[in-house]
Protein backbone atom coordinates (compact mmCIF):
# COMPACT_ATOMS: atom_id res chain seq x y z
CA UNK A 1 0.00 0.00 0.00
CA UNK A 2 1.44 3.36 -0.97
CA UNK A 3 2.07 5.83 1.95
CA UNK A 4 -0.71 8.29 0.98
CA UNK A 5 -3.06 6.11 0.83
CA UNK A 6 -2.36 4.35 3.65
CA UNK A 7 -2.00 7.62 5.85
CA UNK A 8 -5.20 8.89 4.18
CA UNK A 9 -7.29 5.59 5.35
CA UNK A 10 -5.78 6.27 9.09
CA UNK A 11 -6.53 9.68 9.68
CA UNK A 12 -10.32 8.22 8.91
CA UNK A 13 -10.44 5.86 11.39
CA UNK A 14 -8.09 7.88 13.51
CA UNK A 15 -11.31 10.00 13.58
CA UNK A 16 -13.31 7.19 14.68
CA UNK A 17 -10.95 6.30 17.42
CA UNK A 18 -11.06 9.98 19.01
CA UNK A 19 -15.00 9.67 18.73
CA UNK A 20 -14.72 5.88 20.42
CA UNK A 21 -12.29 7.91 23.24
CA UNK A 22 -15.25 10.54 23.97
CA UNK A 23 -17.92 7.88 23.94
CA UNK A 24 -15.44 5.89 26.57
CA UNK A 25 -15.21 9.28 29.00
CA UNK A 26 -19.10 10.18 28.43
CA UNK A 27 -20.34 6.85 29.49
CA UNK A 28 -17.46 5.24 31.97
CA UNK A 29 -16.73 2.45 29.69
CA UNK A 30 -13.12 0.74 30.34
CA UNK A 31 -11.60 -1.28 27.53
CA UNK A 32 -8.64 -3.08 27.17
CA UNK A 33 -6.94 -4.16 24.00
CA UNK A 34 -3.96 -6.90 24.29
CA UNK A 35 -1.45 -7.32 21.60
CA UNK A 36 0.46 -10.41 21.19
CA UNK A 37 2.46 -12.22 18.34
CA UNK A 38 5.69 -13.11 17.45
CA UNK A 39 8.95 -10.93 17.62
CA UNK A 40 8.76 -8.30 14.98
CA UNK A 41 5.33 -8.91 14.29
CA UNK A 42 4.61 -5.17 14.51
CA UNK A 43 2.67 -5.10 17.90
CA UNK A 44 4.37 -1.44 19.09
CA UNK A 45 3.46 -0.02 15.52
CA UNK A 46 0.09 -0.97 15.62
CA UNK A 47 -0.57 0.80 19.24
CA UNK A 48 0.91 3.60 18.21
CA UNK A 49 -1.27 4.03 15.03
CA UNK A 50 -4.05 3.76 17.44
CA UNK A 51 -2.95 6.00 20.28
CA UNK A 52 -1.46 8.92 17.94
CA UNK A 53 -4.54 11.40 17.95
CA UNK A 54 -5.79 10.19 21.47
CA UNK A 55 -5.89 12.17 24.59
CA UNK A 56 -2.94 10.75 26.93
CA UNK A 57 -5.09 11.61 29.93
CA UNK A 58 -7.53 8.39 29.03
CA UNK A 59 -4.98 6.32 27.70
CA UNK A 60 -2.67 4.03 28.53
CA UNK A 61 0.26 1.82 27.15
CA UNK A 62 1.34 -0.84 29.29
CA UNK A 63 4.34 -2.67 28.53
CA UNK A 64 6.21 -4.36 30.91
CA UNK A 65 9.84 -5.93 31.49
CA UNK A 66 10.49 -9.34 32.75
CA UNK A 67 9.12 -9.64 36.33
CA UNK A 68 11.71 -9.19 39.20
CA UNK A 69 12.32 -11.27 42.15
CA UNK A 70 9.53 -9.66 44.09
CA UNK A 71 6.84 -9.98 41.60
CA UNK A 72 7.82 -13.79 40.62
CA UNK A 73 6.59 -14.17 44.27
CA UNK A 74 3.20 -12.92 43.76
CA UNK A 75 -0.11 -14.30 42.19
CA UNK A 76 0.70 -14.52 38.67
CA UNK A 77 -1.70 -11.68 37.54
CA UNK A 78 -1.10 -9.35 40.05
CA UNK A 79 0.96 -6.97 38.43
CA UNK A 80 -1.07 -6.64 35.24
CA UNK A 81 -4.29 -6.42 37.74
CA UNK A 82 -2.60 -2.88 38.94
CA UNK A 83 -2.72 -1.86 35.18
CA UNK A 84 -6.31 -1.98 34.30
CA UNK A 85 -8.23 0.75 33.27
CA UNK A 86 -10.56 3.44 35.52
CA UNK A 87 -13.38 4.73 33.87
CA UNK A 88 -13.36 6.31 30.58
CA UNK A 89 -9.68 4.81 29.75
CA UNK A 90 -8.35 2.21 27.54
CA UNK A 91 -5.55 0.05 28.29
CA UNK A 92 -3.26 -0.94 25.25
CA UNK A 93 -1.14 -4.08 26.21
CA UNK A 94 1.86 -4.29 24.66
CA UNK A 95 2.15 -8.25 25.16
CA UNK A 96 0.31 -9.24 28.81
CA UNK A 97 -0.40 -11.95 31.07
CA UNK A 98 -0.32 -14.27 27.81
CA UNK A 99 3.51 -13.87 28.08
CA UNK A 100 3.25 -17.39 29.85
CA UNK A 101 1.26 -19.26 27.17
CA UNK A 102 3.84 -17.60 24.42
CA UNK A 103 7.26 -17.29 25.35
CA UNK A 104 7.59 -18.86 29.08
CA UNK A 105 6.45 -21.31 27.53
CA UNK A 106 8.53 -22.04 24.27
CA UNK A 107 11.89 -20.78 26.24
CA UNK A 108 10.95 -23.18 29.12
CA UNK A 109 10.82 -19.78 31.84
CA UNK A 110 8.10 -21.20 33.19
CA UNK A 111 7.36 -24.72 35.18
CA UNK A 112 4.99 -26.90 33.19
CA UNK A 113 2.83 -26.91 36.32
CA UNK A 114 2.98 -23.16 35.84
CA UNK A 115 1.87 -23.52 32.05
CA UNK A 116 -0.54 -25.61 32.83
CA UNK A 117 -2.51 -23.67 35.16
CA UNK A 118 -2.39 -20.46 33.30
CA UNK A 119 -4.16 -22.21 30.91
CA UNK A 120 -6.78 -23.26 33.50
CA UNK A 121 -7.46 -20.21 34.94
CA UNK A 122 -7.05 -17.56 32.62
CA UNK A 123 -10.34 -17.62 31.00
CA UNK A 124 -11.77 -17.62 34.56
CA UNK A 125 -9.33 -14.47 35.15
CA UNK A 126 -10.93 -13.02 31.91
CA UNK A 127 -14.29 -14.36 32.89
CA UNK A 128 -14.26 -11.58 35.90
CA UNK A 129 -12.50 -8.79 33.65
CA UNK A 130 -15.78 -9.22 31.39
CA UNK A 131 -18.48 -9.45 34.56
CA UNK A 132 -17.26 -6.44 35.76
CA UNK A 133 -17.75 -4.52 33.23
CA UNK A 134 -14.43 -4.32 31.05
CA UNK A 135 -14.78 -4.53 27.54
CA UNK A 136 -11.60 -6.82 26.16
CA UNK A 137 -10.24 -7.36 23.07
CA UNK A 138 -7.39 -9.67 22.03
CA UNK A 139 -5.18 -9.97 18.98
CA UNK A 140 -2.95 -12.49 17.72
CA UNK A 141 -0.48 -10.57 14.80
CA UNK A 142 0.19 -13.20 12.58
CA UNK A 143 3.92 -13.05 10.48
CA UNK A 144 5.41 -15.40 8.03
CA UNK A 145 9.32 -16.16 9.33
CA UNK A 146 10.62 -15.19 5.75
CA UNK A 147 9.34 -11.32 6.71
CA UNK A 148 9.97 -12.05 10.40
CA UNK A 149 13.92 -12.59 9.34
CA UNK A 150 13.80 -9.61 7.15
CA UNK A 151 12.21 -7.38 9.89
CA UNK A 152 15.21 -8.48 11.81
CA UNK A 153 17.88 -7.79 9.47
CA UNK A 154 16.38 -4.31 9.07
CA UNK A 155 16.11 -4.01 12.67
CA UNK A 156 20.17 -5.22 13.28
CA UNK A 157 21.12 -2.72 10.49
CA UNK A 158 19.36 0.65 11.90
CA UNK A 159 20.52 2.10 15.06
CA UNK A 160 17.16 3.30 15.82
CA UNK A 161 15.53 0.08 15.94
CA UNK A 162 18.45 -2.20 17.06
CA UNK A 163 17.74 -1.67 20.81
CA UNK A 164 14.53 -3.75 19.80
CA UNK A 165 16.51 -6.97 19.73
CA UNK A 166 16.92 -8.77 22.37
CA UNK A 167 19.14 -12.10 23.57
CA UNK A 168 15.54 -13.61 24.14
CA UNK A 169 14.53 -12.67 20.47
CA UNK A 170 17.95 -13.95 18.90
CA UNK A 171 17.35 -17.43 21.12
CA UNK A 172 13.72 -17.78 19.84
CA UNK A 173 14.45 -17.27 16.23
CA UNK A 174 14.74 -21.41 15.47
CA UNK A 175 11.60 -21.66 17.71
CA UNK A 176 8.81 -20.76 14.67
CA UNK A 177 7.29 -23.36 14.87
CA UNK A 178 7.27 -24.10 18.43
CA UNK A 179 5.90 -20.91 19.00
CA UNK A 180 2.94 -21.50 16.09
CA UNK A 181 1.83 -24.85 18.19
CA UNK A 182 1.96 -22.82 21.94
CA UNK A 183 0.00 -20.33 20.06
CA UNK A 184 -2.50 -22.81 18.47
CA UNK A 185 -2.42 -24.11 22.26
CA UNK A 186 -3.00 -20.64 23.65
CA UNK A 187 -5.76 -20.13 21.56
CA UNK A 188 -7.49 -23.59 21.95
CA UNK A 189 -7.99 -23.16 26.00
CA UNK A 190 -8.45 -19.21 26.15
CA UNK A 191 -10.63 -18.21 23.41
CA UNK A 192 -14.18 -18.10 24.86
CA UNK A 193 -17.07 -16.27 23.57
CA UNK A 194 -16.93 -14.03 25.99
CA UNK A 195 -13.19 -12.99 25.33
CA UNK A 196 -12.22 -14.50 21.76
CA UNK A 197 -8.88 -14.59 19.80
CA UNK A 198 -8.88 -12.19 16.65
CA UNK A 199 -5.97 -13.43 14.21
CA UNK A 200 -4.40 -10.54 12.23
CA UNK A 201 -2.38 -10.89 9.35
CA UNK A 202 0.90 -8.71 9.44
CA UNK A 203 3.08 -9.75 7.12
CA UNK A 204 1.55 -6.18 5.37
CA UNK A 205 2.19 -4.18 8.36
CA UNK A 206 0.32 -1.25 6.97
CA UNK A 207 -2.70 -3.04 5.75
CA UNK A 208 -2.75 -4.99 8.86
CA UNK A 209 -2.91 -1.76 11.13
CA UNK A 210 -5.85 -0.49 9.22
CA UNK A 211 -7.32 -4.10 9.44
CA UNK A 212 -6.58 -4.30 13.12
CA UNK A 213 -8.53 -0.65 14.17
CA UNK A 214 -11.33 -1.39 11.40
CA UNK A 215 -12.22 -4.49 13.48
CA UNK A 216 -11.85 -2.73 16.76
CA UNK A 217 -14.05 -0.46 16.05
CA UNK A 218 -16.92 -2.65 14.88
CA UNK A 219 -17.13 -4.55 17.66
CA UNK A 220 -17.41 -1.50 19.68
CA UNK A 221 -21.06 -0.40 20.11
CA UNK A 222 -22.54 2.91 18.51
CA UNK A 223 -20.66 5.41 19.98
CA UNK A 224 -21.04 8.90 18.23
CA UNK A 225 -22.17 11.73 20.35
CA UNK A 226 -23.35 15.13 19.54
CA UNK A 227 -20.95 17.19 18.63
CA UNK A 228 -21.52 21.17 18.90
CA UNK A 229 -19.61 23.54 16.61
CA UNK A 230 -16.34 24.97 18.23
CA UNK A 231 -15.75 28.86 17.39
CA UNK A 232 -13.54 31.04 19.67
CA UNK A 233 -14.34 34.38 20.69
CA UNK A 234 -12.23 37.10 18.93
CA UNK A 235 -9.13 38.14 21.35
CA UNK A 236 -9.13 41.31 23.35
CA UNK A 237 -6.15 43.41 22.40
CA UNK A 238 -3.04 43.03 20.38
CA UNK A 239 -1.82 39.60 20.39
CA UNK A 240 0.81 38.14 22.88
CA UNK A 241 4.88 37.80 21.80
CA UNK A 242 6.96 35.73 24.13
CA UNK A 243 9.01 38.31 25.49
CA UNK A 244 12.00 37.66 28.72
CA UNK A 245 14.00 39.74 30.29
CA UNK A 246 16.60 37.56 30.53
CA UNK A 247 17.42 36.77 26.47
CA UNK A 248 20.52 34.31 27.52
CA UNK A 249 17.40 31.70 28.59
CA UNK A 250 17.18 30.91 24.94
CA UNK A 251 18.57 28.19 23.33
CA UNK A 252 20.32 28.14 20.48
CA UNK A 253 18.38 27.87 16.58
CA UNK A 254 20.23 25.33 15.07
CA UNK A 255 17.47 24.23 12.22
Amino acid sequence: MKKKKYEHHLKQLAVELVELQRWLIHTGKRVIVLFEGRDAAGKGGAIKAISEYLDTRHYRIVALSKPNERERSQWYYQRYVEHLPAAGEIVLFDRSWYNRAGVEKVMNFCTKEEYRRFLAECPVFERGLVDDGILLFKYWLAVDQTEQEARFAERAGNPLKRFKISPVDIAARNKYREYGAARDAMIAATSTDYAPWHVVDFNDQPRGRLNLIRDLLDRLPDRKLAVKPLKLPRLKGDPGVEELADRSRWIKNVY
